[in-house]
């Protein structure tokens, strides 16, 4: 053991890797990788396995990048398609409404010619309206002598009313 040697612990080693200490830590495992000493409780490193530690996390960010890149890519395409899909059916649903307002503005059209039809028919004169006596507004003849006759009515609890 050379003394001029540097000892590193595994929160150094993660700082410069930038990485958690807990994935340095379960490479360390993983990988059977054993200490060079201890100091307390703390494991010690040597230089060659903290460049071998740096290294490994080095490539796996590199490449996590490439993935990370490519399932992005794969992920916004899925979401285009999606979203062309959806424009597609708006586009239906309007073409649709137009039709259904066009349909609508037909029927106003020929109900409003058929109100105009109705009151261009002659109407009744006001010498019509007088020889009509399906409106009576007053009673005539001796029916009428100012007083109201009640008549009886008439059912089951009829008796109960008199």
């Amino acid at each position: 053991m050379n003394n001029d040697e540097r000892l590193y612990k595994i929160s150094e080693i993660a700082d410069i890797a930038k990485v958690n200490k807990t994935k340095v830590w379960r490479y360390i495992r993983d990988n059977n990788i054993s200490e060079r000493s201890m100091k307390g409780n703390a494991k010690l490193y040597s230089e060659h396995t903290k460049d071998v530690i740096i290294k490994a996390f080095s490539n796996e960010s590199v490449h996590l990048a490439t993935e990370t890149k490519a399932d992005t890519s794969r992920i916004l395409l899925e979401q285009i398609d999606i979203l062309k899909g959806e424009l597609e059916r708006k586009n239906d649903q309007l073409d649709k409404m137009q039709s259904l307002l066009d349909q609508q503005q037909q029927l106003n059209l020929s109900t409003n010619r058929q109100n105009e039809k109705l009151l261009d028919t002659p109407q009744k004169t006001s010498e019509d309206a007088l020889k009509d006596d399906t409106d009576v507004l007053e009673p005539t003849g001796d029916h009428y002598k100012g007083e109201e006759v009640k008549t009886p009515k008439k059912g089951l609890f009829g008796w109960l009313r008199r």
